[in-house]
């Protein structure tokens, strides 16, 4: 193989390496941002530490959920700690 030829394995490795590792991380990150956006007051969410909690305020990167029945257990957290959310389900019948 020549120069032209290494160069070009090079490059082949370089695109492996961006497909298989760099590109699906930004694509999740990219995911895990909208849904951070779209989630409102009301919201029943999973956090990271496998808590279930409606939120019931928000500031820019902060909520607060309020866990299980009992209304004193509000705990302010990040956005950062939401893994998943539940909209509530509206019955839009007429």
């Amino acid at each position: 193989m020549g120069t032209v030829g290494w160069i070009i394995y090079l490059v082949a490795i370089m695109a492996m390496f961006y497909f298989i590792g760099i590109r699906p991380s930004q694509q999740e990150k990219k995911k895990q941002e909208a849904m951070l956006a779209a989630v409102a007051v009301g919201d029943t969410v999973l956090t990271t530490s496998g808590f279930y909690g409606v939120i019931i305020d928000m500031t820019d990167d902060t909520v607060i959920v309020e866990f299980g029945s009992n209304k004193n257990c509000r705990i302010p957290m990040q956005k950062a700690a939401i893994a998943q959310i539940e909209k509530p389900i509206t019955d839009e019948k007429n």
